[in-house]
């Protein structure tokens, strides 16, 4: 595909990252030469430096020939009439706008072709919450991924010493806890994949990815690690959008305190939130504040300040002073690279936490949603058969039949819409019918083409 993409900031820059890795024509349009320059240096790329709202450099970004624009400029008024130009003066089908703003919701009107035209609203701070949120209802686990309206959910957890897991073979772990249907789709050791054959042995610090029916997901987790023990009070470092939003959606489940080191800030975020929750105004990593405010009894620490240092320090202070489960929000993907699985438990990248949700718009064939992992390198992706046994690759066949690409598995298989609807394991003799949603764990971005193509339907399908 030719994309266009307005911004070369973080957000800008890991799309254009992600994007020119599956061999996609990519433009970046920016004000910044210096930056560009860095962004062409490093990737398969063409820059070109102006203001996205004029025609003249959407012109020669090439936007006669190019078949979607990705505004991710830093003010929501640049995307919106970015994506309006596009649109309305070359034509381009497909128009995705980075919104802070909540007020701008996809399918508004003010959105549609009269209004802005914007085809997909992406929002980074929501998407980040969004994910957040899963991970404090579900404390055990490193990622929870939702597919199918949220029936199945994928999950990944570290294999710890003591726990159900660690020392017996995947078949065997199956074989104890037959009451959890699941689907053991990958694991990883020291970063590596590792075969994820029922003979596999896990070993203590694998990183085990999960499937199952959302409803059994916490039957799941607690068959893993022997415990489930709800997350009831948070420590939040940062109010900044994504530590008020965060904080807006705890209210009444968990006792929240946030630290904001701005005293303007403190009293916005006061007029905000509810009296029950506790706003102080301090610094994170600031070791005589976290004692003094009980770190070490909280369930959760968040660092979420717009500063990767300062949320990195902060995070490795409260578990070293006893916090139970440690979070932080890291944009360089060198550094969270780096503290994902040590003092930190969880680092958070809020580039790749919107990544997912702008691929389900690139794939081919019929897309309903698509996850990235392991920082990008490798995807969860559901796809729905449709079709008949003479027009598709996937309808009337049985699992065995499928000719999937080398590495990729089938997680599980949601059949029937709404409350109707059912979870299957992927047993070899299952056979696939048209409308089920088929969810598949893809280890290289390099094979995602060859999975695409299985979801297209011949020519002489209409349904």
């Amino acid at each position: 595909m030719n994309i266009i993409i307005l911004g070369a900031g973080r957000v800008g820059e890991s799309v254009a990252e992600s994007l020119v890795s599956e061999q996609n024509d990519i433009t970046v349009i920016d004000m910044d030469p210096a930056r560009l320059r860095l962004l062409e240096d490093k990737l398969d790329l063409r820059g070109v430096v102006g203001n996205g709202i004029q025609p003249s450099v959407l012109r020669d970004a090439g936007a006669k020939d190019a078949d979607m624009v990705i505004a991710c400029a830093a003010a929501d008024e640049t995307n919106l009439v970015t994506c309006k130009v596009a649109h309305d003066v070359f034509n381009v089908p497909t128009t995705i706008a980075r919104l802070r703003s909540s007020e701008f919701i996809e399918g508004d009107e003010l959105l549609s072709q009269t209004g802005f035209s914007v085809s997909h609203v992406l929002c980074p701070e929501e998407s980040v919450t969004r994910y957040i949120r899963q991970l404090i209802s579900y404390p055990e686990a490193l990622q929870v991924l939702e597919f199918a309206d949220g029936r199945a959910s994928l999950i990944a957890v570290r294999a710890n010493h003591g726990g159900a897991l660690v020392g017996h073979t995947i078949g065997e772990f199956r074989e104890r806890y037959t009451r959890c249907e699941m689907r053991v789709v990958a694991l990883y050791r020291l970063d590596t994949e590792m075969e994820a054959t029922p003979s596999t042995r896990i070993l203590a610090g694998d990183e085990v990815f999960v499937l199952a029916d959302t409803d059994k997901i916490r039957d799941v987790l607690s068959a893993i690690h022997n415990t489930d023990k709800p997350v009831q009070r948070v420590m939040i470092a940062g109010g900044g959008r994504v530590g008020l939003r965060l904080a807006r959606s705890l209210v009444g489940q968990c006792e929240v305190k946030l630290l904001e080191r701005d005293k303007k800030r403190c009293e916005y975020l006061a007029s905000q939130l509810p009296s029950s929750m506790l706003i102080l105004q301090g610094d994170g990593a600031d070791e005589d504040l976290l004692e003094e405010e009980n770190v070490g009894e909280m369930d959760m620490f968040l660092a979420l300040t717009s500063d990767d240092e300062d949320n990195i320090m902060s995070a490795m202070l409260a578990k070293r002073l006893g916090a139970g489960r440690v979070m932080a929000l890291i944009n360089r993907r060198a550094y969270a690279d780096m503290m994902q699985g040590g003092t930190i438990d969880i680092a958070i990248s809020p580039s790749q936490a919107v990544i997912g949700e702008l691929l389900t718009h690139i794939r081919r064939g019929d897309v309903a949603a698509v996850h990235s992992l392991r920082r990008g390198a490798a995807e969860a992706f559901e796809g729905i058969a449709r079709g008949d046994a003479k027009t598709s690759k996937l309808v009337g066949r049985r699992i065995e039949e499928l000719k999937l690409p080398r590495g990729t598995r089938i997680g599980g298989i949601v059949r029937g819409e709404g409350r109707n609807s059912e979870v299957l394991m992927p047993h070899h003799d299952l056979l696939i019918e048209a409308g089920d949603h088929i969810i598949l764990f893809i280890p290289n971005k390099r094979l995602v083409r060859e999975v695409e193509k299985l979801f297209q339907v011949s020519a002489t399908f209409f349904g």
